[in-house]
């Protein structure tokens, strides 16, 4: 199993847009082999400050879900409301 976990900042002008576009491809990503969960979170003292926290069977269909079609078309538009670049990491539990 592989978490991962994408921290993103948006413009404050887009805030509500990303959680309206959210709200459109969340299922999607949720239905993509190999996805075992998907959560978006929100911090609640930076309201720009979005997570995406995800559990994949593995490193391999994390990878396919990056390199699909779906990821090249949803994950551009996010990328235009940010603020600052995006950190991500993938891990395993102890």
């Amino acid at each position: 199993m592989i978490i991962r976990i994408v921290k993103m900042t948006f413009l404050d002008a887009k805030v509500e847009d990303f959680k309206e576009y959210v709200k459109s491809i969340k299922d999607t990503i949720r239905n993509f082999k190999g996805c075992e969960h998907l959560d978006f979170l929100q911090d609640i003292h930076h309201q720009n400050i979005f997570f995406s926290y995800s559990i994949w069977n593995s490193e391999e269909d994390l990878d396919n879900y990056r390199k699909s079609d779906f990821f090249k078309t949803t994950w551009p538009k996010a990328r235009e409301w940010f603020v600052d670049k995006p950190a991500a990491w993938s891990m395993k539990k102890l």
